[in-house]
């Protein structure tokens, strides 16, 4: 064989090994965000009561994986701050996120009471002009006064999110004296309208925290953050409060029971 096709040969065997060696990391890569996906249900649901992780072995028993996969899928883990790996112990969970109901509408002290008392530092409160999205939203004419508040709430002693709410005036008005560091403002809505909260539609996204929220958050700047916006009607129908409420995602989780129908 001609010393240059000797030459193309190996070359093409080299460019094969190449790809199936990036193949086999991209197989592995897949395989660790899995477990990391199964191992992160457990840490958030007590699957691992004495607060440590099984073995590196005993993980790629249980699941099947090389030594290798489970590595990467512990990194992933510590990356995003839920667990840490301490000589002579062993991979600790160091992080805990708060369940966050997405099937009933309740209050964030309501929601987490069983996990402490949440506490709020109103950073900002009184009547704005209204935005016309916010108008639009509220059903009030645009640039009408709507009460704002912009309050930092704390779980713990550690910041959980920053909530942004517009309420119109004629509600509003009655909360300006109201006891919002200690009190839902969904209390306050019932107690102050005399009628039950019905029912919220809500969006979910995950968004790029800007210099300001990261900073109140006490979060990295650039962190991701979940946007939750929530529009509040009265049991009447009535649309009472609109929210965009900024949370940290590594210390909160979405949940819901969702029943399908066609």
């Amino acid at each position: 064989m001609p010393p240059t096709d000797r030459i193309r040969e190996h070359a093409g065997q080299g460019a094969t090994t190449v790809a199936a060696h990036r193949a086999r990391r991209r197989l592995r890569a897949d395989q660790a965000r899995q477990l990391a996906d199964l191992l992160r249900r457990q840490l958030l649901t007590d699957g691992f009561p004495d607060g440590t992780l099984p073995h590196e072995s005993t993980l790629a028993g249980d699941y099947r994986a090389s030594r290798n996969t489970v590595r990467q899928a512990l990194d992933l883990l510590r990356a995003e701050g839920l667990v840490e790996r301490l000589p002579g112990v062993g991979t600790v969970v160091v992080a805990q996120k708060y369940p966050h109901g997405l099937d009933r509408l309740m209050g964030l002290a309501e929601t987490l009471h069983e996990h402490g008392h949440v506490t709020n530092e109103v950073r900002t409160m009184g009547p704005v002009a209204a935005p016309a999205p916010v108008a639009d939203r509220l059903h009030v004419p645009p640039g009408t006064d709507v009460l704002y508040i912009e309050r930092l709430r704390r779980l713990g002693g550690l910041p959980l999110s920053l909530d942004l709410t517009y309420i119109p005036l004629d509600i509003g008005t009655a909360l300006l004296g109201a006891d919002l560091e200690n009190t839902d403002v969904f209390r306050l809505l019932e107690a102050v309208t005399g009628q039950r909260l019905g029912h919220a539609e809500i969006t979910l996204e995950a968004v790029t925290a800007d210099a300001h929220s990261a900073a109140v958050l006490e979060a990295p700047r650039g962190a991701a953050v979940l946007m939750l916006e929530r529009l509040t009607h009265l049991a009447d129908g009535r649309p009472v409060d609109l929210e965009f409420i900024r949370f940290r995602g590594d210390r909160i989780s979405m949940s819901g029971l969702l029943h399908r129908s066609l």
